[in-house]
């Protein structure tokens, strides 16, 4: 397996690989990750598809890319996905999966079409005092120590950030910035999560941080991620002979070493509550996904809050079939799930999804947001935060494109909402997000939105339905770590297995995202296939000096640089640099950028 980038890899359709038609394939896990493998085998593997099998343990494919309705309590999204222009193994994808709602174009194209004709980006990026806007007016606020620290951390080696904290790495400033404020809400962040991580952001996305502030780096699918992700990749692997099997709860996946070799050699799973193996050889190819970020995800409903009963440390299903697998590894090879999950007052979130189709809240929003949730276009354009939450519930919230659900009522707004402090109380409502019913969550929400306090019982008992989604394991991947603790895609002499998913390793890319999980898919065919056409490289924005002149024009709000805080000294030294590359291409690329005048 090899990177490329360019059209002439993309573009080209590879030979079939050697013996694929001796091969079966046995993938674990319907996520993003394991339909994309099963995706690549069939398109540029050639495999056919009764060659095959997928399992679920659920009944219902999607793994943490779900969206669904409960006839009895309501919508439930445990999440939603940004995604970018540069998720390059996702539209090397989707550009051949047939739409399943517009005959004769691929979801790329549909894709394509909705975010050109509907551009996202917000118009509130934040708000403070029940609704009124944060004027954080596309402002980063980074002090001349915050802007060094973080220079500093784009430029450390890897290694060196390995188990350190970002707390470890930015200076105490750096947490009242704007910067840190949309960070931290949209990705998920907390000080005490990895630097190794954040650096790896800063380098994926230093293309997008003028779009940082409002949005305008994103690009949203027009319904929930199940019905516009997951459901048009299933169908093209049935219309393939793929077959998912569902209520398949695998416990462990039997390898042995002989000599250098790695080989799987059973897999061992539960079906209608009897425990069942299936021998392997080598030409049966396992691809095993590991670890997930909403394992042990408990619900709640307009009345009832999540029972948390059954959250402990290290309990889950995901965890125990990893923890089987990585006790068989003589020298850590299949990674350190106990990095991950052992902590989860650390790595928990909660969401929650609220339903309304009343006029006085969508005024509420509408005045908040600037558009009208029903238009059928950008809402909010991305999450706006409650600045004056960051003590409490640390609250977000978003529209996008409604419906989001086809069978969504045309008048129903339905709203996603989500806490990073789940164990403080609210400003409104004096109970931690965690112990809180629906209703009881959606009034805190409406409290923020300029709801009059003397109105908000009454309209989220009998105007909203509010279901609720605690997730102890949401940010686990985030867990500060060394890069051993997750295992290669394909370990160091394995001949017949892969990793695959968010706790799989691959360099440069960025956890917490579609692309990654599609993109260990995509390598672990290639790589136990030995398929010959490139795997499309992480984009290499921060190779490029354009990219970074202009994100360092950006970073310190759009002023040229003589206007920084510079010491006299710098400014000295300034002059003379300028004096240097003056008539040169280092000029014209310092004014293209903005750095100059």
């Amino acid at each position: 397996m090899y990177y490329s980038a360019g059209t002439y890899e993309a573009f080209a359709h590879p030979e079939k690989p050697k013996d694929v038609d001796k091969k079966s394939a046995y993938i674990i896990g319907t996520g993003l990750a394991g339909l994309t493998a099963a995706f690549y085998l069939v398109r540029d593997g050639q495999m056919k598809g009764e060659h095959i099998h997928v399992f679920e343990k659920l009944d219902l494919a999607g793994g943490s890319c779900d969206g669904r309705k409960d006839i009895t309590k309501g919508f439930f999204m445990r999440g939603g996905r940004e995604m970018d222009n540069h998720f390059e193994v996702m539209w090397d994808t989707f550009r051949d999966v047939p739409s399943i709602e517009t005959p004769g174009v691929s979801v790329l194209d549909e894709y394509y079409w909705l975010n050109k004709h509907d551009p996202n980006y917000s118009l509130c990026r934040a708000s403070i005092n029940c609704g009124e806007d944060a004027h954080t007016d596309k402002q980063f606020k980074l002090d001349k120590d915050s802007a060094m620290a973080l220079s500093k951390l784009f430029m450390t080696p890897e290694k060196d950030l390995e188990d350190k904290k970002i707390s470890d790495v930015l200076p105490d400033s750096f947490w009242s910035t704007n910067f840190w404020l949309y960070w931290q809400t949209m990705f998920a962040f907390q000080r005490w999560s990895s630097a190794l991580e954040m650096k790896r952001y800063l380098c994926r996305y230093v293309h997008h941080i003028d779009g940082l502030p409002d949005f305008s780096a994103l690009r949203f699918t027009k319904y929930n991620q199940y019905e516009s992700m997951i459901l048009p990749l299933v169908k093209y692997l049935e219309s393939h002979g793929v077959r998912i099997e569902y209520g398949m709860d695998v416990k462990n996946v039997i390898i042995e070493t002989v000599g250098d070799k790695k080989i799987a050699r059973q897999i061992v799973y539960v079906k209608d509550g009897q425990e069942q193996t299936i021998d392997l050889i080598e030409d049966d190819l396992v691809f095993i996904t590991n670890g997930c970020c909403t394992d042990t995800s408990c619900y709640g409903d307009q009345t009832h809050a999540p029972d948390l009963s059954g959250v402990k440390n290290g309990y889950g299903e995901s965890w125990d079939m990893w923890k089987a697998i990585a006790a068989q590894a003589e020298h850590g090879e299949y990674g350190n799930p106990d990095k991950f999950c052992s902590d989860v007052d650390a790595t928990n979130w909660m969401s929650a999804t609220v339903a309304t189709s009343n006029e006085e809240i969508i005024q509420h929003i509408m005045n908040i947001c600037k558009r009208d949730p029903r238009s059928g276009k950008v809402t909010t354009g991305g999450i706006v935060t409650v600045k004056d939450s960051t003590d409490n519930w640390y609250l977000s919230w978003t529209i996008n494109r409604q419906p989001q659900f086809k069978s969504q009522d045309k008048n129903m707004v339905l709203v996603w909402l989500y806490s990073l402090n789940t164990n403080k109380e609210g400003n409104f409502v004096k109970k931690a997000m965690r112990n809180c019913t629906g209703e009881e969550v959606c009034r805190e929400w409406l409290y923020h939105i300029g709801v009059p306090t003397e109105k908000i019982h009454a309209l989220a008992h009998d105007a909203c339905n509010t279901t609720t989604c605690f997730m102890p394991y949401i940010n686990a991947f985030f867990q500060p770590r060394k890069e051993s603790d997750r295992p290669k895609v394909v370990p160091d002499g394995a001949v017949n297995f892969a990793f695959i998913g968010q706790f799989a390793e691959t360099p440069r890319d960025t956890i917490f995202t579609t692309e990654y999980s599609m993109r260990t898919g995509m390598e672990s065919v290639y790589t136990l296939l030995d398929i010959d056409r490139g795997v499309p490289e992480v984009w290499g924005s921060k190779y490029d000096v354009r990219e970074l002149l202009r994100a360092c024009y950006y970073a310190i709000d759009k002023k040229p640089i003589r206007e920084a805080p510079l010491s006299f000294k710098e400014k000295e030294l300034l002059k003379i640099v300028l004096k240097k590359v003056k008539g040169t291409d280092i000029e014209i690329l310092l004014k293209e950028s903005g750095l100059i005048d």
